[in-house]
């Protein structure tokens, strides 16, 4: 719980970020040994903090007894002299989280090494718990984090909040980063399960953390975003563990107090009066779902403008299916099938089931049964998850059925 904030105050005090993830952890494998003994401190954060920054100290020591920089640190092995507790200021220590953040969302690290490590760093998972999420090897996730320590520091990475005029580039980045872990627990790329929701929690989580110590518009329209998506997902599955799509969930199901927290969230970036980003416009789509009593009943309209809004701030051949989709509710399947054909036409998302498996809807809705099957089928054969792809061939074969009765 406490892992972030011990990192990264320890990444403050030696100045090397790598060193201060293994303080940390030979700080706690004392303290499982210390404390089955003598007890748990009453601080036991500062306890840690202590053990870590001393276990800096002997390490500096054994590579220089003159190191200008262990001179620093040996003026305050004495816990009693003042400065002391510097190491546990909560305000610092609140700035320590959110430069952690930045350092493993840096634009020099590939999007897979930011992922891993601000869930190593900051969210406190274990490789093995990384790699079961994301269906890797531990190794592979070992490596990556490795890796990513190595770029870090042959980029002479700083520890710190970025300056003024790197925050926008570096804050979108951590979005991205944090976005990305909600939307592989959200909706599983691969593996057997349609959703991960302890992956979404922690992201969800993340997203709390961040808004607390930088409470920017966007940020609220992430948080807002997660919350409102979160709030489905007690409907999301059947008893028997099936996917259940938005217009057959049971709306009862919502979890209305994550509901309640994420329209907070937005009123808040609306606040900011900045006009929302991509984050907040996705949000208010969210919104609208969450407060609409059933499909027929959602602000259509409403949704078809934000994701106008939406492709026009951050343009995306996803968006422009989900548009699609609205339009298909709005107007009609086929205006709907016309704007997914005019996708396909432009060659996106050629190796993405989600096209097929949206045409081969508004098909059906369309009574085009042939030529639905045909498109489910196309998208049977992309999806890399297995409750979805058992999901779309249900269809396929409640669709024969139909069609079958239909002779």
């Amino acid at each position: 719980m406490e892992s972030a904030r011990i990192v990264g105050a320890l990444a403050r005090y030696t100045g090397d970020f790598s060193l201060a993830e293994d303080l940390a952890q030979e700080a706690l494998a004392e303290a499982l040994v210390s404390w089955s003994i003598d007890g748990v401190p009453a601080q036991p954060t500062g306890w840690l903090l202590t053990t870590g920054r001393r276990r800096a100290i002997d390490a500096f020591r054994r590579r220089s007894a003159l190191d200008e920089r262990y001179a620093l640190l040996a003026r305050d092995l004495d816990d009693l002299q003042p400065g002391a507790d510097a190491l546990f200021d909560p305000h610092a220590i609140d700035d320590d989280v959110l430069a952690l953040m930045f350092i493993s969302c840096h634009p020099v690290l590939s999007r897979e090494a930011r992922i891993a490590l601000t869930l190593r760093v900051v969210g406190g998972l274990t490789s093995e718990e990384i790699a079961k999420a994301f269906l890797v090897p531990v190794p592979t996730i070992q490596a990556r984090i490795t890796r990513a320590k190595k770029t870090l520091a042959a980029a002479h990475v700083p520890f710190g909040v970025p300056e003024s005029h790197e925050l926008a580039e570096r804050l979108g980045s951590v979005l991205q980063v944090v976005y990305l872990i909600f939307a592989e627990g959200s909706s599983a790329s691969s593996g057997d399960e349609w959703m991960r929701t302890d992956l979404a929690g922690e992201a969800r989580r993340l997203a709390r953390v961040l808004v607390r110590l930088k409470p920017d518009a966007e940020v609220f329209g992430l948080l807002a975003l997660l919350e409102l998506t979160a709030a489905r997902f007690p409907a999301r599955l059947d008893a028997a563990g099936h996917p259940v799509l938005l217009e057959d969930q049971d709306r009862r199901l919502w979890d209305q107090t994550a509901i309640r927290r994420g329209r907070a969230a937005l009123a808040r970036a609306v606040g900011a009066g900045r006009g929302l980003g991509s984050y907040g416009l996705q949000a208010s789509i969210a919104e609208c779902h969450a407060v609409a009593r059933s499909v027929a009943e959602t602000d259509w309209p409403r949704i078809v403008i934000l994701y106008e809004a939406l492709g026009r701030l951050a343009p995306s051949p996803i968006i422009d299916l989900n548009r699609a989709v609205a339009v298909a509710m709005a107007s009609g399947a086929a205006d709907g099938l016309a704007l997914v054909d005019s996708i396909a036409a432009r060659g996106e998302l050629t190796g993405s089931h989600l096209l097929p498996a949206v045409r081969g809807e508004m098909l059906i809705r369309l009574d085009r049964r042939g030529e639905a099957r045909s498109a489910l089928q196309q998208a049977v054969a992309l999806c890399a998850n297995s409750a979805e792809r058992a999901e779309l061939e249900r269809k396929i074969a409640t669709l024969g059925d139909e069609v079958r009765d239909s002779h």
